[in-house]
């Protein structure tokens, strides 16, 4: 089984232009990222997948390997889909570029669900973490996730969900990790499918995948550093060098 990480990374963030070209440490964000991705010896291979020359030029310049996009994308799905397209690969694990400390134990985790589906029903897989701040619950910046008892998704969303009417229990809150694994034929029925109601409405694309009967497996890990969305972000991100 061919396993290559694909790591989607666009120049123009709306919230923190070129926040994958900012100097965390002795070199970039993105450079992180994929330095870190590497160095879990996960992989038969690792891409940057981007649509800027300044990112494809401060991975290849420094030995590293991208593709450069052939037109415009929605989503870093959509993004890595077209790489692979024409790759010989069987699962495919999306690795956001925002998240420059990644870490072996969680995306051993990922693959590992697929190298136990001697059937191969799970066509989708994802990160998630508990949540317990509530202000990070309350928070639309951090997407939910609720699962049925096989740890498959029901729904993802911004709010809080499940919503604690009573107060009586106390519920456990998911948050869901944007780091992805897909067999190559799910991701690309992905890029043919069109955005979904719920899609549209929250913002988050994997809502296209449930939308569209496609079960998504979650797997519960520790959180797997700073998301670098915000100056702040990268500010609290070099305390962790």
């Amino acid at each position: 089984m061919k396993i290559v990480a694909m790591i989607p990374a666009r120049y123009a963030a709306t919230r923190f232009p070129a926040k994958l070209m900012q100097v965390l440490g002795s070199k970039t964000v993105i450079r992180h990222t994929y330095d870190n991705t590497v160095a879990t010896n996960l992989f038969d291979d690792v891409f940057v997948v981007t649509d800027s020359e300044i990112i494809f030029n401060e991975i290849t310049h420094h030995g590293g390997k991208a593709v450069m996009s052939m037109k415009q994308h929605e989503s870093g799905s959509d993004r890595i889909a077209e790489a692979a397209l024409a790759m010989d690969v069987d699962i495919i694990v999306n690795v956001q570029g925002d998240e420059p400390f990644v870490k072996r134990e969680p995306l051993e985790k990922l693959i590992q669900v697929f190298e136990n589906d001697f059937g191969n029903e799970t066509q989708v897989a994802s990160l998630m973490q508990v949540l317990t701040n509530q202000a990070s619950i309350a928070d639309p910046n951090y997407v939910k996730v609720a699962v049925d008892r096989n740890m498959n998704a029901l729904m993802f969303s911004r709010s809080v969900i499940p919503y604690n009417r009573d107060g009586k229990i106390t519920p456990t809150y998911y948050e869901h990790i944007g780091v992805y694994a897909f067999r190559k034929l799910a991701l690309i029925k992905f890029t043919n499918w069109s955005m979904t109601p719920l899609e549209t409405a929250e913002k988050i694309e994997c809502l296209r995948y449930l939308e569209n009967g496609v079960q998504m497996k979650m797997v519960v890990t520790d959180y797997m550093g700073v998301e670098i969305d915000t100056p702040e972000d990268l500010a609290k991100a070099s305390l962790l060098l």
